[in-house]
């Protein structure tokens, strides 16, 4: 005897509806979080949309579906993982127009080194893409960041050497310069002084304490 089949509306999955996957925003997320690995490593201009999909575990075609091209998500990285960052030192700059030098520098460095903990991307990133020649995000710092942060600080510095508080030999100008000399570019290459000192205690707190020692007495800022 024959068997009977089901009906075929019973045997037949239900299509799926258009619409991104149900973990996208997570998903989305670490595709972001692996491209700043991949751009520390290997530098934003070397850096392939399969170099990021096989960091994030996802198939280069569905960094397309989420971000375009390998240029858009450039832009995703820069508007969602580095602008925060800089948004929130250039608040607290802002945020502090009356308040004594010494506090402010105090509260700027150890909002550098606060960031530079939390993110260990962000020192090795500055060095790589900022400072160094070529690097991919120096226009970014010289037309987006640098008029919001390394001019209220200059402004700051040269007001308070023609009150007589500060030290009349240094220049405001690179003194933003020296302040993040102290504090990215240490942080950045802590690796390498953990070896050369054989310490591994060595840490980002260390440098917080070193760079204010050198600032605060250097300037010749009162108590």
């Amino acid at each position: 005897m024959e068997s009977q089949r089901p009906p075929r509306s019973q045997t037949v999955r239900p299509r799926r509806t258009p619409g991104r996957p149900p973990d996208d925003t997570d998903r989305r997320a670490l595709a972001l979080d692996a491209a700043l690995a991949c751009y520390v490593r290997r530098g934003i201009a070397a850096t392939t949309l399969r170099d990021i999909a096989n960091a994030a575990d996802v198939t280069p075609a569905l960094l397309h579906y989420y971000f375009g091209d390998a240029a858009a998500l450039r832009e995703a990285v820069i508007a969602e993982r580095l602008m925060p960052v800089f948004v929130e030192v250039r608040d607290l700059l802002l945020g502090m127009p009356e308040a004594p030098l010494r506090e402010v520098l105090t509260r700027f460095v150890d909002a550098l080194c606060g960031l530079a903990r939390r993110h260990d991307w962000l020192a090795p990133l500055w060095i790589r893409e900022v400072v160094s020649e070529g690097g991919s995000l120096r226009d970014l710092l010289v037309q987006r960041l640098a008029p919001q942060i390394a001019g209220v600080l200059a402004a700051r510095f040269a007001a308070e050497q023609a009150a007589g508080r500060l030290n009349p030999a240094l220049d405001p100008r690179l003194l933003l310069v020296s302040v993040l000399g102290l504090t990215l570019f240490p942080a950045a290459g802590m690796p390498i002084w953990r070896q050369i000192f054989d310490s591994e205690a060595l840490a980002v707190d260390d440098v917080r304490d070193h760079a204010l020692a050198l600032v605060l007495r250097g300037l010749e800022l009162p108590e």
